[in-house]
């Protein structure tokens, strides 16, 4: 099912799109090369290209300091953006993680949102909605570079999210002052805009 003329993608359950494609970098660049991007992240994009093509392997959570990782922008259209309280980092991020050698980072992000969220009917969207580099320092005095693709994922209307033992709590945000009780840093909030945006231009 396709979207309005921004070109935006709904798709089904069963989308070869949305399989696993373990080791495939060639795929995982493909996804970064055409997320939908504003003009502002293009450098971003290079940024991590340049990481999909290198030596390294970017898919293996082991390879350090730099490596991928896939999100996703959980949108419901009664309740607005799932958030997690992020029980190591302390802070409320959207559901995401390493993408442990799937090169279809669209489909590690939706393994990642039924896993931390318990829902299991998320209709993923393509293209990506937008993509960060962020640095990540753990309480145990770990570091990492995460480059992150961030995928829409649309919820059903009353859905009811759990939270699994990576999280605190689970919260749904649609204003800027639920953020702001929330203290979400600036990439969230990106992240919470551009999903209610592409949803809403979805339509019902």
């Amino acid at each position: 099912m396709s979207g309005p003329e921004e070109g935006w993608e709904v798709l089904a359950p069963d989308d070869p799109r949305a399989a696993h494609r373990p080791g495939d970098r060639d795929l995982a660049a493909a996804l970064v090369a055409g997320a939908a991007l504003p003009a502002a992240l293009e450098p971003v994009r290079t940024r991590v290209l340049a990481l999909c093509r290198g030596g390294a392997d970017p898919l293996a959570r082991d390879t350090l300091p730099d490596h991928l990782t896939a999100s996703a922008v959980v949108v419901a259209p009664d309740r607005g953006v799932l958030l997690l309280h992020h029980r190591k980092l302390g802070r409320w991020f959207q559901p995401g993680g390493h993408v442990d050698g799937d090169g279809n980072l669209l489909a590690a992000a939706v393994r990642e949102a039924v896993e931390e969220t318990g829902l299991d009917d998320l209709a993923p969207v393509l293209p990506a909605v937008d993509l960060d580099v962020h640095d990540v320092a753990y309480p145990d005095g770990s570091f990492h570079v995460h480059h992150d693709l961030r995928f829409l994922l649309l919820a059903p209307s009353g859905a009811e999210a759990a939270h699994n033992e990576e999280s605190t709590g689970a919260r749904w945000v649609r204003a800027e002052a639920d953020l702001d009780a929330l203290d979400a840093d600036a990439s969230t909030r990106r992240l919470v805009v551009r999903g209610l945006a592409v949803a809403a231009a979805l339509g019902p």
